[in-house]
């Protein structure tokens, strides 16, 4: 028996609570189905014919993608399969979060009455990819939403079997900027971002870019397991120009625009099923990922105070609630896009006027005033969140007597 708090290193929570990561997953999907009750939004069950049917998310256990799979089941009543690769609980030792977060979706959809399978399995395996299509086989129906939603520091080529890293650099020259260490409240000042070198580029475009997605419809198309009409969509985010040198026009930006490019060939492959497919650029959020990108931090904490204000504030499920009710599956069935044929869901966090406001504020922060200038506290309980800590509802004074049971 024990108690088990976060630890936390060079922002990374090492550990999860197992039963404030189930809680945090049933808030979301008590917020969802508020939403349903709210907008009137019907499942194919009960008419709409337009809803999602069944949905496969990739890289369905935490941040934009749990939330994806959380809004098509329990907003649009759709069977799901998810996979993500996690470290499994046992009684004695703890798993990552993702492993809480699906056990407890896959408990709460199935006692709804939706089916739901998750494997944990390496998403870029050609093992997975024949894992998933005999499972949708099996269940005699056909994919019509595939969510893609991979992050991960190394792939495995499944054709040469070579290990690549992805890696955070800069490209062209040196950039520097202030950190939060988002626990202790403090800001780290001038901590230098390292500029890209030799493979960089082109190693963290093979993990995080589109080749995998790609490589996903071609298995997908060849089984015959995609619905007429099918749509999938990929995440990426752009940000302000602040931090363009160390995201968008860095390694990751490369990986990025390369996802965009390749949302046009899965376009084009698509047409064998009258389907579609789209990159939605989302707003910056603290996640597993972006609570390590120096600068991000303390930006991401001085939008939330300004958004909270403004009341356009959104978080993981509230993005994705909107995507799929607003973009993704609209009254009249048309997907509205920008210029570059990209869903646009982070236009709150871009308004001129909300930038503006950053602009104002972000050359003033000082240690001094950090916590009066950014939304500290919302950014705490956010990365804490993630790791099944500081959670509403949870008494976090009870000890845990088996670490993989979440009730």
């Amino acid at each position: 028996m024990a108690l088990i708090k976060p630890m936390v290193r060079s922002n990374i929570c090492i550990n999860a609570h197992p039963i404030g990561c189930a809680k945090d997953t049933q808030n979301q999907i008590d917020w969802v189905l508020a939403q349903k009750a709210k907008k009137g939004i019907k499942s194919a069950k009960e008419g709409n014919s337009a809803a999602p049917k069944t949905v496969l998310v990739l890289g369905c256990s935490t941040g934009y993608g749990l939330a994806s799979r959380i809004t098509a089941a329990f907003e649009y009543g759709a069977d799901t399969i998810g996979v993500s690769f996690e470290k499994e609980a046992s009684e004695t030792k703890g798993g990552t979060p993702g492993w809480y977060n699906n056990k407890k979706f896959d408990k709460v959809a199935r006692s709804s009455g939706l089916k739901s399978t998750t494997f944990n399995m390496d998403a870029y395996s050609d093992e997975c990819r024949q894992a998933v299509i005999d499972e949708v086989k099996k269940w005699g129906v056909k994919f019509d939403l595939v969510v893609y939603s991979l992050a991960s520091p190394v792939r495995t080529d499944p054709d040469t079997k070579v290990l690549y890293k992805s890696v955070l650099k800069v490209i062209g020259k040196e950039y520097k900027g202030p950190a939060l260490d988002i626990v202790g409240g403090t800001l780290v000042p001038d901590v230098v971002a390292p500029v890209a070198e030799g493979d960089d580029i082109a190693n963290t475009v093979k993990v995080m870019g589109g080749e995998d997605w790609e490589r996903w419809f071609k298995y997908l198309l060849d089984a015959d397991v995609l619905a007429e009409g099918c749509k999938t969509v990929a995440y990426s985010y752009i940000g302000p120009s602040l931090s363009h040198a160390i995201y968008r026009d860095g390694t990751i930006g490369m990986a990025k625009k390369d996802l965009e490019e390749r949302a046009k060939v899965i376009d084009k492959m698509l047409k064998k099923v009258n389907g579609s497919a789209y990159v939605s650029v989302n707003k910056g959020l603290i996640t597993r990922s972006s609570s390590v990108i120096p600068v991000i931090g303390v930006y991401l904490g001085c939008l939330f105070k300004i958004q909270k204000a403004e009341g356009t504030h959104e978080g993981c499920k509230e993005q994705i609630e909107r995507l799929f009710t607003e973009r993704l599956y609209t009254a009249d069935g048309k997907v509205p896009v920008d210029e570059e044929g990209r869903i646009r869901i982070d236009d709150w966090e871009l308004r001129p006027e909300t930038q503006a406001k950053v602009d104002q504020v972000m050359p003033k922060i000082t240690q001094d005033n950090i916590a009066e200038m950014i939304d500290l506290e919302g950014v705490r309980k956010d990365f804490l969140n993630i790791n099944g800590f500081d959670v509403d509802g949870v008494d976090y004074s009870k000890e845990i007597t088996d670490m993989s049971a979440i009730d």
